[in-house]
């Protein structure tokens, strides 16, 4: 129901993203758009280029006196770098004679799979559009998907559980949702356990000072998210496949686990599959979220949880080996500016994703042309299942 398609380079003038699907008499602020790309860029271990850019989402389609048309919403988001890359970066006329051409590529990145595909020799061609750059158009879009999931009640938040080796307590397993989003967007680690905030900012600086990078596990989770969304018929339309699908997209990320995730493989099923009881109200639920709130391919209404697994940012102070492409001899590998530790922002982007997969789901699931009609249709199905 939702299509995005994403353009432009690092340091090309600028990104451009279109969302396609999205249904009419959606509210649309201009904040709603740039709160986000705010969020995307701050954290502690973020490197030079954040300084440069202050990101803004500039409107040139789909949207008329602050409401969604059903047609395709257009984005763009200007690279304040340009100015210093244009004769570099040209789209036309010729390369200038002194230009350097980057030729020795970086291992853990896009540089040398994308030389076997295309066959460049001149690896800024594969790392412009490689680049995590790339992400501040999709969580553009992805915050217009979130306006419409705040129309049904969904939030969807995220939070750090570690960074190299430190990692949240347990004691974080107490806390609401509430508090876990609000310790979250006051931390310049998007990290809910203060402690382990500190230490994982010790972490980073011990990286940046080895000229090395650190990676780490965030947490996504979508609260509010009624069930029977997804399909257990194909396996395309499955709801869990779509997310860890979307999640892996996301430069750096090797691995998501769903619930449990990956220690559910080593427990009984006694220790891994959540009862089902009668609520309070009445409403039938779970006595547990082991599962993560997915069950077969479809939202159960229990909250969504995903973890995310980011690997180092393979771009470092103290560059590894390589080989030239052009001499074949061993090389340093070149260096690009860069992040020492961007887990947080990995949040952040991982809700816009998300975001997109969710308001896919429900689009797919309530159908309509706009937003009331969407509405009408939600009503009726949580009637009918008790789910209100």
């Amino acid at each position: 129901m939702l299509r995005l398609l994403t353009a432009g380079e690092s340091h090309g003038p600028a990104l451009v993203a279109i969302l396609e699907g999205l249904p009419a008499n959606l509210t649309l602020t201009q904040e709603d758009l740039d709160r986000d790309l705010r969020r995307r860029q701050v954290g502690y271990g973020r490197g030079a280029r954040m300084k440069i850019e202050q990101d803004r989402a500039r409107i040139i389609s789909g949207l008329r006196f602050g409401k969604t048309l059903g047609s395709p919403l257009a984005l763009e988001i200007q690279n304040r770098d340009w100015p210093a890359w244009q004769e570099k970066m040209s789209p036309l006329g010729k390369p200038p004679e002194e230009l350097e051409q980057l030729s020795v590529p970086r291992p853990g990145h896009a540089d040398l799979a994308g030389h076997y595909k295309f066959g460049f020799t001149d690896l800024r061609n594969i790392l412009e559009r490689a680049s995590a750059r790339e992400t501040a158009a999709r969580v553009a879009a992805g915050a217009a998907a979130r306006k419409l999931l705040q129309e049904f009640g969904i939030t969807v938040l995220s939070q750090v559980l570690s960074i190299g080796p430190v990692a949240v307590s347990a004691s974080i397993e107490k806390l609401s949702w509430e508090e876990i989003q609000t310790r979250a967007e006051a931390s310049a680690l998007r990290c809910a356990d203060q402690h382990a905030e500190e230490q994982m900012k010790a972490a980073i600086d011990q990286a940046a000072q080895h000229g090395d990078t650190l990676g780490g596990v965030i947490q996504v989770a979508a609260l509010g998210v009624p069930p029977g969304l997804g399909s257990y018929a194909q396996w395309d339309r499955k709801l869990d496949a779509r997310l860890a699908a979307t999640i892996m997209s996301i430069p750096a990320i090797k691995g998501v686990g769903i619930g449990l995730g990956f220690e559910a493989a080593g427990k009984p099923g006694s220790e891994v599959h959540d009862e089902i009881i009668l609520g309070a109200d009445g409403r039938i639920c779970h006595a547990t979220n082991r599962a993560g709130g997915l069950e077969a391919g479809l939202s159960n209404g229990e909250p969504i949880l995903l973890n995310a697994a980011m690997k180092p940012i393979p771009t470092l102070g103290q560059p590894l080996q390589s080989v030239d492409l052009k001499s074949r001899r061993p090389a340093v590998a070149f260096k690009e500016r860069a992040d020492v530790c961007a887990v947080p922002a990995a949040g952040v982007i991982a809700e816009a994703m998300c975001c997109l997969v969710l308001a896919d789901a429900l689009m797919e699931k309530y159908g309509g042309d706009t937003v009331e009609e969407m509405q009408a249709a939600c009503r009726v199905h949580r009637e009918s299942i008790g789910w209100k």
